[in-house]
């Protein structure tokens, strides 16, 4: 990240044209394209850091409320990293980074979203729609793996940080093969990390 980042006025446009696009790939939800955000907003434009981006999307996965609530910690990031140190310039570009993403993550999708199962209910018989349902799942399963590999990624590799790869591995087996409740398995990856295990 660029400790003096200025964004201009085609940053913010393109910031929003990004978001308006991705929003038509989320499928599986907003979670499922952060490895493309990460890459968008870490690598190819450092205008956030690794820590910044993982911490925005812990915060808003433990806050109670939709998971898209990541865009928004992501957009007020952006927007606090582009003002002065210390200024109140930065709480309104972090607001306007905020609405900028929210907007450019929601609209698009809400759309399609709306006409498409109207239609998808007027014409579920059809061998397209059922298909096309059918092959959903694979697809965001696989996002959200991606997901999981970046945000275990910017911990460091399996070598150097085996402890979470093992515990990404073993959650992601128990979701698989048991019944058991996902709040209990975010119990318990809470107090690892409390305890500085992971």
């Amino acid at each position: 990240m660029n400790p003096h980042l200025t964004l201009h006025a085609v940053d913010w446009l393109n910031l929003l044209l990004y978001y308006l696009m991705l929003s038509l790939l989320s499928i599986g939800g907003a979670i499922a394209t952060a490895p493309d955000m990460h890459r968008y907003l870490v690598d190819r434009n450092g205008w956030l850091s690794d820590l910044q981006f993982n911490n925005s999307i812990a915060i808003a996965q433990s806050a109670p409320g939709p998971n898209v609530l990541f865009v928004a910690l992501l957009g007020w990031n952006i927007g606090m990293n582009s003002a002065p140190a210390g200024s109140a310039v930065g709480w309104v570009l972090g607001a306007l980074g905020v609405l900028i993403c929210m907007v450019g993550i929601l609209v698009p999708s809400s759309a399609l979203t709306f006409f498409a199962t109207r239609w998808a209910q007027q014409h579920q018989h059809r061998r397209g729609v059922r298909a096309f349902k059918q092959g959903m799942a694979p697809l965001v399963v696989g996002l959200l793996c991606a997901t999981g590999w970046v945000l275990a990624s910017a911990q460091g590799g399996p070598l150097v940080a085996w402890p979470l790869w093992c515990v990404t591995a073993l959650t992601a087996l128990l979701v698989w093969r048991t019944r058991v409740h996902l709040l209990w398995l975010l119990l318990v990856g809470a107090a690892l990390g409390a305890f500085g295990i992971v």
